[in-house]
C-alpha cells in the first residue's frame, strides 16, 4: 500500500511514497572498462584496497582506511559490490571532512552524546527481530530539548559506529522505531530542517549500515508536517522502507513482532529502560 502524505486526511498506517530528486552518485572513473565485481569476501576486500590504491585523488588515497575490518563494513553495507562500496567509503570520508562539528569530541565523554544516550536517544533492544536484525528505538518524548537535535544525531551516529563493529549487524542490518507518543508541538519546533537534511544525507549516502525498516508510531499531525522536509532528499530504497503507523500498532507488529518489543509499543517485553544501552556502552569502555 503506497500513499502520499496528506495532512488533511491522516491514515492510521501507510508507507511513504515520496518522489525524490536524488543527485546520482559520481562514476568511479578509475575502473577499467572490463572490470567485473569479485564475489568472495576476501577478494572483495582486496579489490576495494586496489581501488583505493589506484585512486587519482591523492587526498582520498592517503586518507581512506585500508584495514580489513573497516573495509568489510562498507562491503556488507553495499552487498559486496566493490564499486558501490568505494563510493560509500569516499562519501563517508568527505561527509566527515565537510562536517567536523558533528565529529569533534565524538565519544561517551561528550556531554551531549552522553545525555542523549541517557534518555534512550537512541536505545537498542536486547533481542534481535525474527530476521536477526538489531532494533534501535527512539522515544521522542524523552527529549527535553536542553540539547539539540544535532546532539541526538551525534549519539545515533556514535551508536551505529559501535553496532556496526559486529558482523551480525553488518550482514542483517538494523531496524529503527521512533515513538512520537505525547511529543508536543513545542518540542516539534526543535526539529530543525537543516539538521534533518544533514541527518538524511549522512545516514542514507555516507554511512556503512543497511537500514531495513524505519517505523514511526504515535506521531501527531505537526510531526508529520515537519517530516515532509525530508521529502526531496530520500532515495527510492529508503523511501520504500519508511512506514508510518500512527496509533495502529498492529501494523507495526506485522513487521517487527511484539515478542521482542517493550510493553509501551504493544509488545510482550517489560517497559524499556532508556539507560540500558548506555550502560552497555559504558561497560565496554
Amino acid at each position: 500500500m503506497h500513499k502520499l502524505l496528506d495532512i488533511s486526511k491522516m491514515a492510521e498506517y501507510y508507507e511513504f511514497d515520496w518522489r525524490t530528486n536524488v543527485i546520482p552518485s559520481d562514476i568511479v572513473k578509475e575502473l577499467p572498462s572490463r572490470y567485473t565485481e569479485p564475489k568472495d569476501r576476501i577478494a572483495c576486500i582486496q579489490a576495494l584496497k586496489n581501488l583505493i590504491y589506484t585512486c587519482n585523488d591523492y587526498e582520498l588515497r592517503s586518507s581512506l582506511p585500508q584495514d580489513d575490518k573497516t573495509l568489510q563494513k562498507f562491503l556488507y553495507a553495499r552487498k559486496m559490490n566493490v564499486t558501490e562500496s568505494f563510493e560509500l567509503l569516499r562519501n563517508y570520508y568527505l561527509y566527515r571532512k565537510r562536517n567536523p562539528h558533528i565529529f569533534n569530541n565524538f565519544g561517551l565523554d561528550a556531554e551531549d552524546i552522553h545525555k542523549a544516550l541517557e534518555n534512550g536517544l537512541p536505545g537498542v533492544l536486547n533481542l534481535k527481530d525474527r530476521k536477526g536484525r538489531c532494533v534501535l528505538v527512539l522515544t521522542a518524548n524523552n527529549w527535553d530539548c536542553s540539547y539539540s537535535l544535532l546532539s541526538i544525531y551525534r549519539a545515533l551516529l556514535f551508536s551505529l559506529e559501535h553496532l556496526m563493529n559486529e558482523i551480525h549487524n553488518q550482514t542483517n542490518g538494523v531496524v529503527v522505531i521512533v515513538d512520537w507518543t505525547e511529543f508536543s508541538f513545542r518540542q516539534s519546533t526543535n526539529l530543525k530542517p537543516s539538521i534533518l537534511r544533514l541527518m538524511i544525507e549522512g545516514l542514507q549516502d555516507c554511512f556503512p549500515a543497511r537500514f531495513k525498516g524505519i517505523h514511526f508510531i504515535g506521531q501527531p499531525w505537526y510531526v508529520e508536517a515537519a517530516l515532509t522536509v525530508i521529502k526531496p532528499f530520500l532515495n527510492e530504497k529508503i523511501k520504500e522502507r519508511i512506514y508510518v503507523h500512527g496509533n495502529n500498532l498492529s501494523t507495526l507488529h506485522e513487521l517487527v513482532h511484539k515478542d521482542i518489543l517493550p510493553a509501551e509499543m504493544g509488545g510482550e517485553r517489560p517497559s524499556y529502560n532508556p539507560r540500558s544501552f548506555l550502560d552497555t556502552l559504558e561497560g565496554k569502555k
